[in-house]
């Protein structure tokens, strides 16, 4: 019985450097005839191997005369009007179903993070010349509010449990890092870095902060994944007191309690100020709220969030008699 004919589309991801494919791609690129609408990285691929890619038009009969001398024609997706080929060549076959049968094999696959590629590459459009002239202007402090708002949008997006709004929002969380590391390599040569500087010191930190994963290191429970990851990181900055690294610029009432946990992780008896002072008073708070279990700036922001909704609810209603 001969064998049926078939039409292969070959689907791989832009994403992926061309040439790695899957084996059945290669066994069917190199067993049958391959046809393309244009010529393309992927096409310049196979042709380095010895496949003959064809380019030719994006013309379902094309296809279906080619079966006349091979039981199977392969057509390398990935040409701008690609979809709308697949449509009528489908729409074609299924008219006369007895010409061809119509076979997707995927020669590759996106993997996981890939989209972050797309968003590199557009962010280098953006800020490269002939893009958005407000990004091209733009200077780590001039972006340095917008780093905070979006934080803070994300913030409120987990607090509300709204997760549709917290994609979003990482989304633009993840802008301001895309567009920081762009415009960083506009620096001087002596101070330039890239998206994969940023990259690699992150996957760096977490191998190297994470021994009990990576390293075979034993650990009894997550107070002690806890006090590695303090070690470690202390070791790595050299400190000379425990409280550097906190960022001074965050809010007041969390600023306290995170110096209040550093003195308190690191076995430190010091003294709460005392009298009348308002800060000192603002601050034994803190402290009482921290030793009761309590995170004081969500008990504050709650608290402003109650009488932010009393207000409200005051304004609708009319003037006293």
């Amino acid at each position: 019985m001969p064998e049926a004919a078939r039409i292969v589309l070959l689907v791989t991801s832009p994403r992926v450097p061309a040439g790695l494919l899957t084996a059945a791609a290669w066994d069917l690129v190199r067993a049958w005839p391959v046809l393309a609408a244009a010529d393309s990285d992927q096409a310049a691929a196979l042709r380095a191997t010895g496949v003959t890619v064809t380019v030719v038009e994006p013309d379902p009969e094309r296809l279906i005369s080619a079966l006349a001398t091979h039981s199977t024609v392969v057509w390398l997706a990935g040409a701008a009007g690609d979809e709308d080929f697949a449509r009528r060549l489908g729409l074609r076959l299924a008219r006369e179903p007895s010409l061809a049968e119509l076979e997707l094999c995927y020669g590759s696959w996106d993997p996981p993070g890939a989209r972050l590629l797309d968003a590199v590459a557009v962010m280098d459009r953006l800020v490269s010349p002939g893009g958005d002239p407000w990004k091209r202007q733009q200077t780590h402090e001039s972006l340095a509010q917008y780093l905070l708002e979006e934080s803070y949008e994300a913030y409120d997006a987990m607090v509300s449990h709204d997760l549709a709004a917290l994609r979003e929002e990482l989304g633009d969380v993840l802008l301001q890092v895309v567009l920081h590391a762009r415009l960083a390599e506009e620096l001087p040569e002596d101070e330039r870095w890239t998206i994969d500087d940023v990259a690699g010191g992150l996957v760096d930190k977490m191998v190297r902060r994470n021994p009990h994963v990576f390293a075979g290191e034993t650990v009894d429970g997550v107070e002690a994944i806890v006090d590695n990851w303090e070690r470690i990181k202390q070791q790595e900055k050299a400190r000379d007191s425990v409280l550097d690294g906190i960022a001074l610029s965050q809010p007041a009432l969390s600023l306290a309690a995170k110096i209040l946990h550093r003195a308190s992780r690191a076995g430190l008896d010091v003294p709460l100020p005392d009298g009348p002072d308002l800060g000192a008073t603002l601050l034994r708070l803190v402290a009482r709220a921290r030793e009761d279990g309590h995170d004081p700036e969500a008990l504050l922001r709650q608290a402003a969030l109650t009488y932010s909704a009393a207000v409200r609810s005051r304004e609708n209603v009319g003037p006293a008699e």
